[in-house]
């Protein structure tokens, strides 16, 4: 084999036709998975950028979304309840156009299930098309009979362009028979209200209903923010005081921190009706987090935070808004709401504002538990399994509706008190239990009158 003296290797003669392939092989190859990226890079962008319409229209019909995918271990409240809605894209608002006018041709030939996945399917591409929200929120009035949801999508519609003539008539056109199907729901809550109240204190059934309750309050207020302790290892932390293995002290923390600001308003501040202070609410926020962050606790957040797409007050306005808060919650107008809608309302501009650092979540939920416990009610339990729709209609106040926000407390409420009064019911001579309606804990039947 000829070798050349300068170091470099010369393959032999009869070797160059087989180098030669071998090359050729080799930019072959190059060129195919050159081709293949490069395809690749394509169709992704064209998966991106050319939504399925026809697939998204017959699939399973559901809730639009309001909100981005939620961390389990995410402990903001405020990252659902005013999370921006992202631009529309032009191409995607007339695709959304279309569908809306593809479900109101499907609505004039009868084809309810077709339009209604059509309506579904425009929102879900564009939430914020006010045409699309007043076309579909007369077809829930019209065929679905669904007045509630209806008055929800013409606020939202009103939220974005309040002159919407269409819109407005529409909306003043059902407004009596909201307030009349939520005035029938707070009766109806009033009057199991009444025959809580005349349970005996001494009852036993009473006693063991309240003692499960504190755990499942505290239980599911962590749960909700992403705590992972079971409701069986959260009444341990709380009976015993002893850590539990495998599980984050911090975690175990916020468990004495719920059980000490839940302990602080039952002892505390039941008497206060109508003269709750700044320094009310700093006290059960230092307790909820006092086992966590003794730095933050009870104090108001002096930096700007962000959350998401959502930008809280900056830390400056705090104070002021603050000052308006309590103002607002002592007041004449407030004390005179029913004691849901009053605590509701309460919970929501408290989240809001988003006074602290940490916590504001559970010190809402506890400042509107207090409320409800002054008008006689036990303390509301907001389960983790509702989580979405708790998330879901803080959001639709933002987008100018806070009435179902108002109704799912209420909800929340009705269950809790089905739950004592089913603990307690030999004591409800005018109470008649038809049915337990196991999805959603509440009893379904007659009320006697007084």
């Amino acid at each position: 084999m000829n070798m050349e003296t300068s170091g470099f290797i010369r393959f032999p003669k009869n070797n160059r036709i087989t180098l030669s392939v071998v090359l050729s092989d080799s930019m072959i190859r190059t060129s195919f998975l050159l081709v293949v990226f490069l395809t690749g890079i394509a169709v992704a962008y064209l998966s991106t950028y050319l939504p399925a319409v026809w697939l998204s229209v017959f699939a399973s019909p559901g809730k639009p979304e309001l909100g981005s995918t939620l961390s389990a271990h995410d402990t903001s409240v405020i990252v659902r309840v005013s999370q921006r809605l992202v631009p529309t894209n032009p191409g995607v608002s007339k695709e959304a156009v279309t569908a809306m006018n593809l479900a109101l041709d499907m609505e004039a030939q009868g084809k309810r299930e077709k339009a209604l996945k059509l309506y579904l399917h425009a929102i879900n591409l564009d939430p914020s098309h006010v045409e699309i929200l007043t076309a579909y929120g007369e077809f829930l009035e019209k065929i679905e009979h669904d007045i509630t949801l209806a008055d929800s999508m013409y606020k939202r519609a009103l939220h974005i362009c309040p002159e919407h003539s269409k819109a407005l008539v529409a909306k003043q056109r059902i407004q009596p028979l909201v307030e009349e199907i939520d005035l029938k729901n707070f009766n109806r809550i009033d009057k199991k209200l009444k025959h809580f109240m005349k349970v005996p204190h001494n009852h036993p059934g009473l006693r063991r209903a309240k003692k499960e309750s504190y755990f499942q309050n505290i239980y599911h207020s962590n749960a909700i923010e992403g705590n992972t302790l079971t409701l069986m290892q959260t009444r341990s932390i709380i009976e015993t005081r002893i850590a539990v293995g495998g599980k984050s002290l911090l975690e175990q923390n916020e468990v004495l921190g719920l059980d000490a600001a839940l302990s602080f308003v039952n002892s505390t501040l039941l008497g206060k009706i109508g003269n709750i202070s700044l320094l009310d609410i700093l006290e059960i926020h230092k307790r909820v987090l006092g086992y966590v962050d003794l730095t933050e606790a009870g104090r108001l957040r002096q930096t700007q935070v962000f959350v998401g797409d959502f930008t809280p007050p900056a830390a400056q306005d705090i104070p002021t808004l603050m000052d308006g808060f309590i103002e607002w919650m002592n007041s004449e107008e407030a004390l005179q709401l029913h004691p849901i809608e009053y605590a509701a309302l309460a919970h929501y501009k408290l989240v809001y504002i988003h006074p602290f650092y940490d916590g504001n979540g559970r010190t809402s939920r506890l400042l509107m538990n207090l409320i409800l416990m002054q008008a006689g009610y036990p303390p509301v339990i907001v389960r983790v399994e509702d989580r979405q729709t708790y998330y879901d209609t803080l959001q639709l106040v933002n987008m100018g509706d806070v009435h179902p926000f108002i109704r799912f407390i209420a909800e929340c409420t009705e269950r809790t008190l089905d739950y004592f009064l089913v603990a307690t019911s030999d004591v409800h001579t005018g109470l008649t239990i038809q049915k337990i309606n196991t999805t959603k804990n509440v009893i379904v039947g007659g009320i006697g009158e007084e």
